[in-house]
């Protein structure tokens, strides 16, 4: 008995032995995980840390490099202008005051001014950046920081300050060249914009609100951004590295140190800073700067068509596999399309070789051939694909151009602009389509029969209008002319003759 006793003893404190080892192994076990855990994260920390602190690092010198050759911009302007009206005087043709509106002026001038009000002088003082692109003094900076300037003065990062000479500006991209006499300054190089990639790290060096040299960081939004309404010729590069005003005409910088855009424009409600802006790129910006400095003004290239994007529902009624390219709605009299033998219905698939996306690029690439140069175009017509070859001319001065389309308009007494978003969302027009009056001229017919500044018109004798082409397809010559009108919330019909 007392043997069985210290057997089972022994049997007990066996297996206490063993279920502790267990117990033991799994507790080591676990630590060891807790603390190779612990090794790997405090590892990951340190690296995440490392990284940012390398693009810190990198960012630094960027600014370092770059800030230099980023100048301040003062300008200054005499100008004619009016009283400030009020409530009580505005014109009952300008209810809401469009006429001084310096939003729908960039778009207009001056013309639509009320004349009836006497002008005074006013003295203007206004601010924004550029940046040095050459040794000897040229600068990039925006036409609507400096194209009106009477006197521009350019302060550098180390305190020096110059009068700069406008060397040239062209209204329809934005783009303006200022010199300042002095040698061995510091540059910015030029980057390639085309290699840019949505996402990537950028930075936007300025003077927003007067604050010198401010740099900011961010991501390339987008590209590609047209229909904006900011200038003529659109392929902006959207970023939200912070633009705010001062910025215009500032470089953005990618991670090389290059120049790959001049900033130029936010979309914003209330003025300031919202997660969006706009840049020209850089090489839109190289062609314009070489005839700026060549010639004080660009000369740009001239088809002679009116074009329109393919819908799938276009493609496949003219028998295309895919909507590619884009469609001739008109051939201009007398133009290189015409005498080419470019046709209406023809849809423009390559030009030199590359696939054409949309009309914006293609105006944008065209406008950018020298008039001369002979350029090859495939294109679609009647289920056959044909080469031809157009020999560009150039284009015609905006203030040349008298067509019967721009009397029409002229007659009936109203300016108009496409409903882009930025438009839609300040006048209150989201999601809706149409085209926008602008302004409304005093006496003309389009006053009289209650057109007014910042209403939409959406159709015209009952066909929807979504462009300006469009509208003044169906806007006769002479007859009865029935619209409708969206003015905020409301929507109406209005009618007039034109004789």
């Amino acid at each position: 008995m007392t043997t069985n006793l210290i057997s089972n003893k022994l049997a007990v404190s066996t297996t206490r032995f063993q279920t502790d080892s267990k117990y033991t192994v799994i507790r080591t076990f676990l630590i060891l995980l807790l603390g190779l855990f612990c090794v790997s994260y405090a590892s990951a920390s340190e690296r995440t840390s490392g990284n940012l602190r390398s693009l810190g690092d990198d960012f630094a010198n960027i600014v370092e490099k770059v800030s230099p050759a980023v100048v301040f911009i003062k300008v200054e302007q005499t100008v004619a202008s009016q009283p400030a009206m009020n409530n009580m005087n505005r014109s009952p043709n300008d209810p809401y005051g469009l006429f001084n509106d310096e939003f729908m002026r960039r778009f207009f001038g001056q013309q639509f001014q009320q004349r009836q009000v006497p002008q005074q002088q006013q003295h203007i003082v206004g601010q924004g950046s550029g940046f040095i692109m050459s040794k000897d003094g040229y600068i990039l900076t925006n036409n609507h920081v400096a194209g009106k300037a009477d006197k521009i003065s350019v302060k550098l990062q180390d305190g020096r300050e110059f009068q700069a000479k406008l060397i040239g500006t062209d209204t329809h991209s934005d783009v303006a060249v200022i010199k300042i006499e002095a040698q061995n300054l510091p540059t910015v190089l030029l980057g390639n914009s085309d290699d840019l990639k949505v996402g990537e790290w950028v930075l936007a060096i300025g003077n927003p609100f007067g604050l010198s040299h401010t740099v900011t960081a961010g991501i390339v939004s987008a590209k590609g951004r047209s229909s904006m309404g900011i200038a003529d010729y659109e392929d902006f590069i959207q970023t939200d590295a912070a633009i705010n005003p001062g910025n215009s005409g500032g470089p953005l910088i990618d991670l090389d140190g290059k120049a790959v855009g001049i900033n130029t424009a936010i979309f914003s409600k209330n003025g300031g800073y919202m997660g969006i802006g706009f840049t020209i790129p850089i090489n839109m910006v190289k062609a314009i700067r070489d005839q700026l400095i060549a010639h004080g003004k660009v000369t740009r290239g001239y088809l002679g068509v009116s074009i329109q994007n393919i819908t799938p529902e276009l493609a496949k009624s003219f028998g295309l596999k895919n909507h590619q390219g884009i469609v001739v709605a008109n051939v201009m009299k007398d133009s290189p399309a015409n005498k080419s033998g470019i046709k209406r219905g023809d849809v423009m698939l390559k030009v030199n070789g590359k696939t054409i996306k949309n009309v914006d690029k293609f105006r944008n690439r065209i406008a950018l051939i020298s008039p001369g140069q002979k350029i090859h175009l495939s294109i679609w017509r009647q289920g056959k694909q044909h080469s031809l070859s157009v020999t560009i001319a150039k284009r015609p001065e905006s203030d040349q151009v008298a067509s019967a389309d721009s009397k029409r308009l002229e007659k009936l007494g109203v300016a108009l602009t496409p409903l882009t978003p930025q438009l839609a969302e300040q006048f209150g027009y989201r999601g809706e389509s149409g085209i926008l009056i602008a302004a409304v001229e005093n006496g003309s017919i389009a006053a009289l029969s209650g057109l007014r500044p910042r209403m939409l018109i959406q159709e015209v004798n009952q066909k929807p209008v979504t462009s300006i082409e469009e509208l003044l397809k169906h806007l006769p010559a002479k007859g009865n002319v029935l619209l409708l009108v969206r003015a905020g919330q409301q929507t109406m019909f209005l009618t007039f003759t034109l004789s």
